[in-house]
C-alpha cells in the first residue's frame, strides 16, 4: 500500500503542480495591479482546491483501471479484490485532501497578501 500512497503523491503532485503553473501564469498577467494578481490568485487557488475535494470524495467510487496511478503500478501492486479497491479508493482520497490542504492554505496567504 506504500507503493500505491507513493505513485498517487507524484501523480496528483504533478497535475497540482500543472494547475499551479496556469494560476501563476494569471497572477503575472494581472502583476500591473498586485491587488489583483492575488485576488485571482486566491479565486483560482480556491477553485483547485473545490476540485481537489470532488475528487477525494469520488475517489472511492472510482474503478482504480480508470486511473493514471494504475498505469504506474506494476502488476503485483494492483488491487484486485474488492478490500483492495477500497483501499486504494481511500488512499487517492487521502491524497486529494491532502493537496486540498496545502492549496488552501496558500489561498488563504493569497488573501492575507
Amino acid at each position: 500500500m506504500d507503493e500505491i500512497r507513493r505513485i498517487a503523491v507524484e501523480c496528483i503532485g504533478r497535475a497540482v503542480m500543472f494547475g499551479s503553473l496556469a494560476i501563476g501564469c494569471v497572477m503575472v498577467g494581472f502583476s500591473f495591479s498586485p491587488v489583483s494578481a492575488f485576488r485571482s490568485g486566491a479565486f483560482l487557488t480556491l477553485t483547485m482546491v473545490l476540485a481537489l475535494m470532488w475528487k477525494a470524495m469520488t475517489a472511492a467510487s472510482k474503478d482504480p483501471k480508470h486511473t493514471e496511478v494504475w498505469l504506474y503500478l506494476d502488476e503485483k501492486s494492483r488491487p484486485a479484490d474488492g478490500p483492495a479497491r477500497r483501499v486504494f479508493g481511500t488512499i487517492m482520497g487521502d491524497v486529494y485532501k491532502l493537496y486540498a490542504k496545502i492549496a488552501l492554505g496558500v489561498a488563504v496567504g493569497f488573501f492575507l497578501v
